[in-house]
């Protein structure tokens, strides 16, 4: 597949960016920097502009009665879920639509590129760029934790450029699937909204897609990369034709003349590089399966509060207290802080990936 970006390669920020990607050994980089730059630029004015407007047209009272830290928090998660359902739904396109990565055997996988998939990496890594810039420049708001995150997600999004394993760039940027539920529950909660059916329903979709993209799907991918990258190790790469008619003569299939066209003779995937991206990946899985018990106890909190929370909502409710006061009291339940929440040290929600 070609790249389906609708705007094509800006020439001076190709030559601009081509000595950076040549010393670091990242040849399609140039194809997509511009991709990269422009989805950062993206989602800077839906934090600075669309976040801002939006929330005050909708709930100006709530919006506004935030301190500055907490409207910068707020902005951030209304630009995580507008990239989270942009990302799901341009990967879940390209991996029905790409030919190409349909018939990738194992070689490919780890050295193959398709215009789609090198897309929806240069998305990713647009954002992870634009998250590392905000979190570096408020380190007191957002923490040392999701700074560590932003740069270790730029980073290894970044090894897609030589290219490496580039046909999993759509495959693991399906975690995001739950991080849209993960936000409209988090509004939930900022909007009064605990406890109401609306939120019940949105957590239990969460904890569902969490648990299917991220448990099943990505411990099964996980160990797919794991397969693909130990052989790309322990063996060596075919040699790769430049026309059609060499890749006949060589029974290789002639789609490696486009998915395998930059790698040569000397491509290898050296030690250092599948050790940092494999330890990446177990240690996120390790996470989201902590996580997941830590979200389901969450959501239950949400549900049910403790006992001396309802007698002191009891008492509160009874004696003179009717009518209207009464409701006003009694609507919702209590809300206590979880994980969810984000905003306690040590209770930052899991990120995108």
């Amino acid at each position: 597949m070609h790249d389906p970006f609708p705007i094509p390669p800006i020439p001076a920020l190709s030559r601009a960016v081509q000595p950076f990607a040549d010393y670091f050994g990242l040849p399609t980089l140039p194809l997509h920097i511009h991709e990269i730059v422009l989805a950062a630029c993206l989602y800077q004015f839906v934090f600075a502009v669309v976040a801002p407007n939006v929330s005050n047209y909708l709930v100006p009272v709530k919006y506004n009665a935030l301190s500055k830290n907490r409207r910068m928090n707020w902005n951030v998660h209304v630009v995580s879920f507008v990239q989270s359902s942009m990302i799901n739904v341009l990967a879940l396109w390209v991996m029905f639509t790409d030919d190409e990565r349909w018939n990738m055997d194992a070689q490919e996988r780890v050295y193959g590129y398709t215009g789609g998939c090198a897309m929806i990496q240069a998305l990713a890594t647009g954002y992870f760029l634009w998250d590392l810039l905000i979190t570096l420049s408020n380190v007191p708001v957002f923490g040392v934790g999701m700074l560590a995150h932003a740069i270790s997600a730029l980073l290894v999004y970044s090894f897609g450029y030589r290219p490496f394993v580039n046909y999993y760039s759509s495959t693991f940027i399906l975690w995001e699937l739950s991080t849209v539920f993960l936000n409209i529950h988090w509004f939930f909660d900022k909007l009064g909204l605990t406890g109401t059916k609306g939120q019940l329903y949105n957590g239990l979709a969460l904890i569902f897609t969490f648990f299917c993209c991220r448990l099943v799907w990505g411990t099964y991918q996980s160990f797919q990369v794991s397969k693909d990258v130990y052989a790309a190790v322990t063996g060596k790469v075919s040699y790769i034709p430049t026309t059609s008619k060499i890749a006949q003569d060589l029974s290789v299939p002639t789609r490696y003349e486009s998915t395998m066209r930059f790698v040569t003779e000397d491509s290898h995937v050296p030690i250092w590089l599948a050790v940092i991206y494999l330890g990446a990946n177990v240690t996120l899985n390790s996470l989201n399966f902590y996580w997941f018990f830590k979200m389901i106890d969450a959501v239950r909190k949400r549900f049910e509060p403790k006992a001396e929370e309802e007698s002191e909502k009891t008492e509160k409710t009874e004696g003179a207290t009717t009518g209207a006061d009464a409701k006003a009291q009694i609507k919702g339940r209590p809300r206590r802080r979880t994980i969810l929440d984000g905003e306690e040290e040590g209770e930052h929600p899991p990120p995108g990936i």
